[in-house]
């Protein structure tokens, strides 16, 4: 009696450091920090066949035990979950039920439109590109955080952000809405006020010199080249706002019949600066606009060399000559 009373406990005893172990003990070892991705109509079934896939677990049963005792299945939370070498089921299970997420680090670029840069979030975040979209070009949206659909492209500051996978479009908004805020400090804001814009204006602008030249050094002489026409009244004339006007990305000359298009974004017609971005504005290009250079230039034209970099030019005349220069290196390339 008492021998069976003795293998019963060991029994017992035995079950229970395997349970403990199961529950406590080291049992998910990816070769490094791995992650899964839990989406809305995930179940514990589906949620344990995402974490054997990339965890490589010596054992599930501790999960499996937990997942039952906390009613799991009725609370799977979306998101982006971190499995670390050695973690245990119970850590595991605290993290998803919980809903502790690991963010994710996503870099926002200076895409050409909206429409690239929902892609590029929707290839990060669980967001379509749809929906981004519909939330992006929503009017209502818009206005609550002080943008239209023209200027929102100011809202986005080109840097690396710690965000939440499963982050809805409003919430992603509202987000970038806190980083732009924070971007534009007093010292910024004041500096704007200095050259007489507007934050979004200066973004605007921003974006031109971005489109014109990749060249960073020739940043601060090209905004104050369009500076100084806007100061004058003159016509911007920018290729590159035509070139979003008409939205043909591929034009790589713009030539007459270009220019007499009638979109806003047309500065060969209309004065001044155009409803808003025409990409996404570098933080370098930002900084340029606020700290210009000093010059009187008027005219610029890309160098016949095809360096990115440009001649610059106070007369037309002047202007006329940098241009011929330029329009012959195009005709020798063949470049129509």
């Amino acid at each position: 009696m008492k021998r069976a009373t003795y293998i019963i406990l060991t029994a017992v005893a035995i079950l229970g450091i395997a349970t403990a172990y199961s529950v406590f003990g080291p049992v998910l070892n990816p070769d490094a920090v791995a992650y899964i991705y839990i989406d809305d109509d995930d179940t514990a079934d589906s949620v344990n066949a995402k974490i054997r896939g990339v965890g490589h677990p010596t054992t599930l049963a501790g999960l499996s035990l937990m997942q039952s005792v906390l009613s799991y299945d009725s609370h799977v939370r979306s998101g982006r979950y971190a499995i670390e070498p050695g973690m245990s089921a119970f850590s595991m299970m605290r993290d998803l039920r919980n809903g502790h997420q690991a963010p994710l680090h996503l870099t926002i670029p200076t895409a050409r439109t909206l429409d690239q840069l929902a892609d590029v979030v929707s290839e990060r975040l669980k967001i379509s590109a749809e929906d981004l979209l519909r939330t992006l070009h929503d009017d209502s949206v818009c206005a609550s955080i002080g943008f239209s659909p023209a200027t929102l492209p100011a809202l986005f500051i080109p840097n690396t952000y710690e965000i939440y996978w499963d982050i809805s479009a409003d919430d992603f908004i509202r987000r970038m809405k806190r980083e732009h805020d924070a971007f534009w400090t007093d010292e910024r804001r004041q500096q704007a006020d200095r050259l007489g814009l507007t934050t979004q204006e200066v973004t605007t602008l921003a974006s031109i010199v971005d489109a014109e030249t990749t060249y960073a050094p020739e940043k601060p002489s090209i905004a104050a080249l369009y500076l100084n026409r806007l100061r004058k009244g003159m016509l911007l004339q920018s290729d590159p706002t035509v070139i979003f006007g008409i939205g043909d990305f591929s034009i790589q000359r713009v030539k007459g019949n270009h220019l007499l298009d009638n979109s806003p974004y047309n500065t060969y017609k209309f004065k001044g600066l155009p409803p808003g971005p025409i990409r996404i504005a570098s933080i370098e290009g930002i900084d340029a606009v606020l700290h210009p250079d000093s010059h009187p230039y008027l005219y610029m034209c890309a160098k016949e060399d095809f360096s990115g970099s440009h001649r610059f030019a106070t007369t037309y005349a002047e202007h006329q000559h940098n241009a011929r220069l330029y329009l012959n290196a195009l005709n020798a390339r063949g470049i129509q």
